[in-house]
């Protein structure tokens, strides 16, 4: 990973929250507080700028700015759990140029914060089977689409998506969306 490509596929992450944005917080709504998708968009937007007007030296940098940047801007859990990922990210990566290497430490900072383990609907669904996949050197679409349907047809059992019990079964849930979306860059930029 170079700060270029890295770049690249951030870039192409904050469009697509930009883009999705009012997608996500329907989602939301339907087993949330429906402020995942303005949450998410609005720490895309503040990102992107705060990229623009510091030159990262390197990976480890650039994921630092991103990290304190979502953790400044998004509110709800999504701010602490994706600005966590990246704090992890950026102290990987001053270490080790493995990619594989560089999400299994997000997800496991995601894991630690969110205290969420996979098959209870969340964001960790997501990052856990795309994990497995970079470190098998096989990430692609089909395992991300895989991940996300097994994960609609789950019961929420971690944070608000919970209180809707057996109702949360057969609705997406926005944190593995957004998550999906951030995987979906990484194979279009090619990293």
């Amino acid at each position: 990973m170079d700060v270029n490509e890295t770049m690249t596929w951030l870039d192409q992450w904050f469009d697509r929250l930009i883009e999705e944005k009012a997608y996500l917080s329907d989602l939301d709504q339907k087993i949330g507080d429906g402020d995942h998708g303005n949450n998410m968009a609005r720490g895309a937007v503040a990102t992107k700028e705060a990229l623009k007007n510091k030159q990262s030296e390197d990976v480890s940098a650039l994921f630092m700015t991103v990290a304190q940047t979502l953790m400044s801007k998004i509110g709800g859990a999504s701010g602490p759990l994706y600005g966590s990922a990246f704090l992890a990210m950026a102290t990987t990566a001053k270490n080790s140029d493995n990619i594989a290497d560089i999400f299994a430490a997000g997800l496991d900072k995601i894991q630690q914060r969110g205290k969420a383990e996979p098959g209870e609907k969340t964001m960790v669904d997501i990052w856990h089977p795309a994990v497995e996949a970079l470190k098998a050197n096989s990430l692609n679409q089909e395992v991300l689409d895989e991940a996300s349907a097994k994960t609609t047809e789950l019961k929420a059992t971690k944070g608000r998506a919970s209180y809707y019990g057996e109702r949360s079964i057969g609705e997406p849930d926005p944190g593995a969306e957004s998550s999906k979306y951030l995987f979906e860059a990484l194979i279009q930029a090619n990293v």
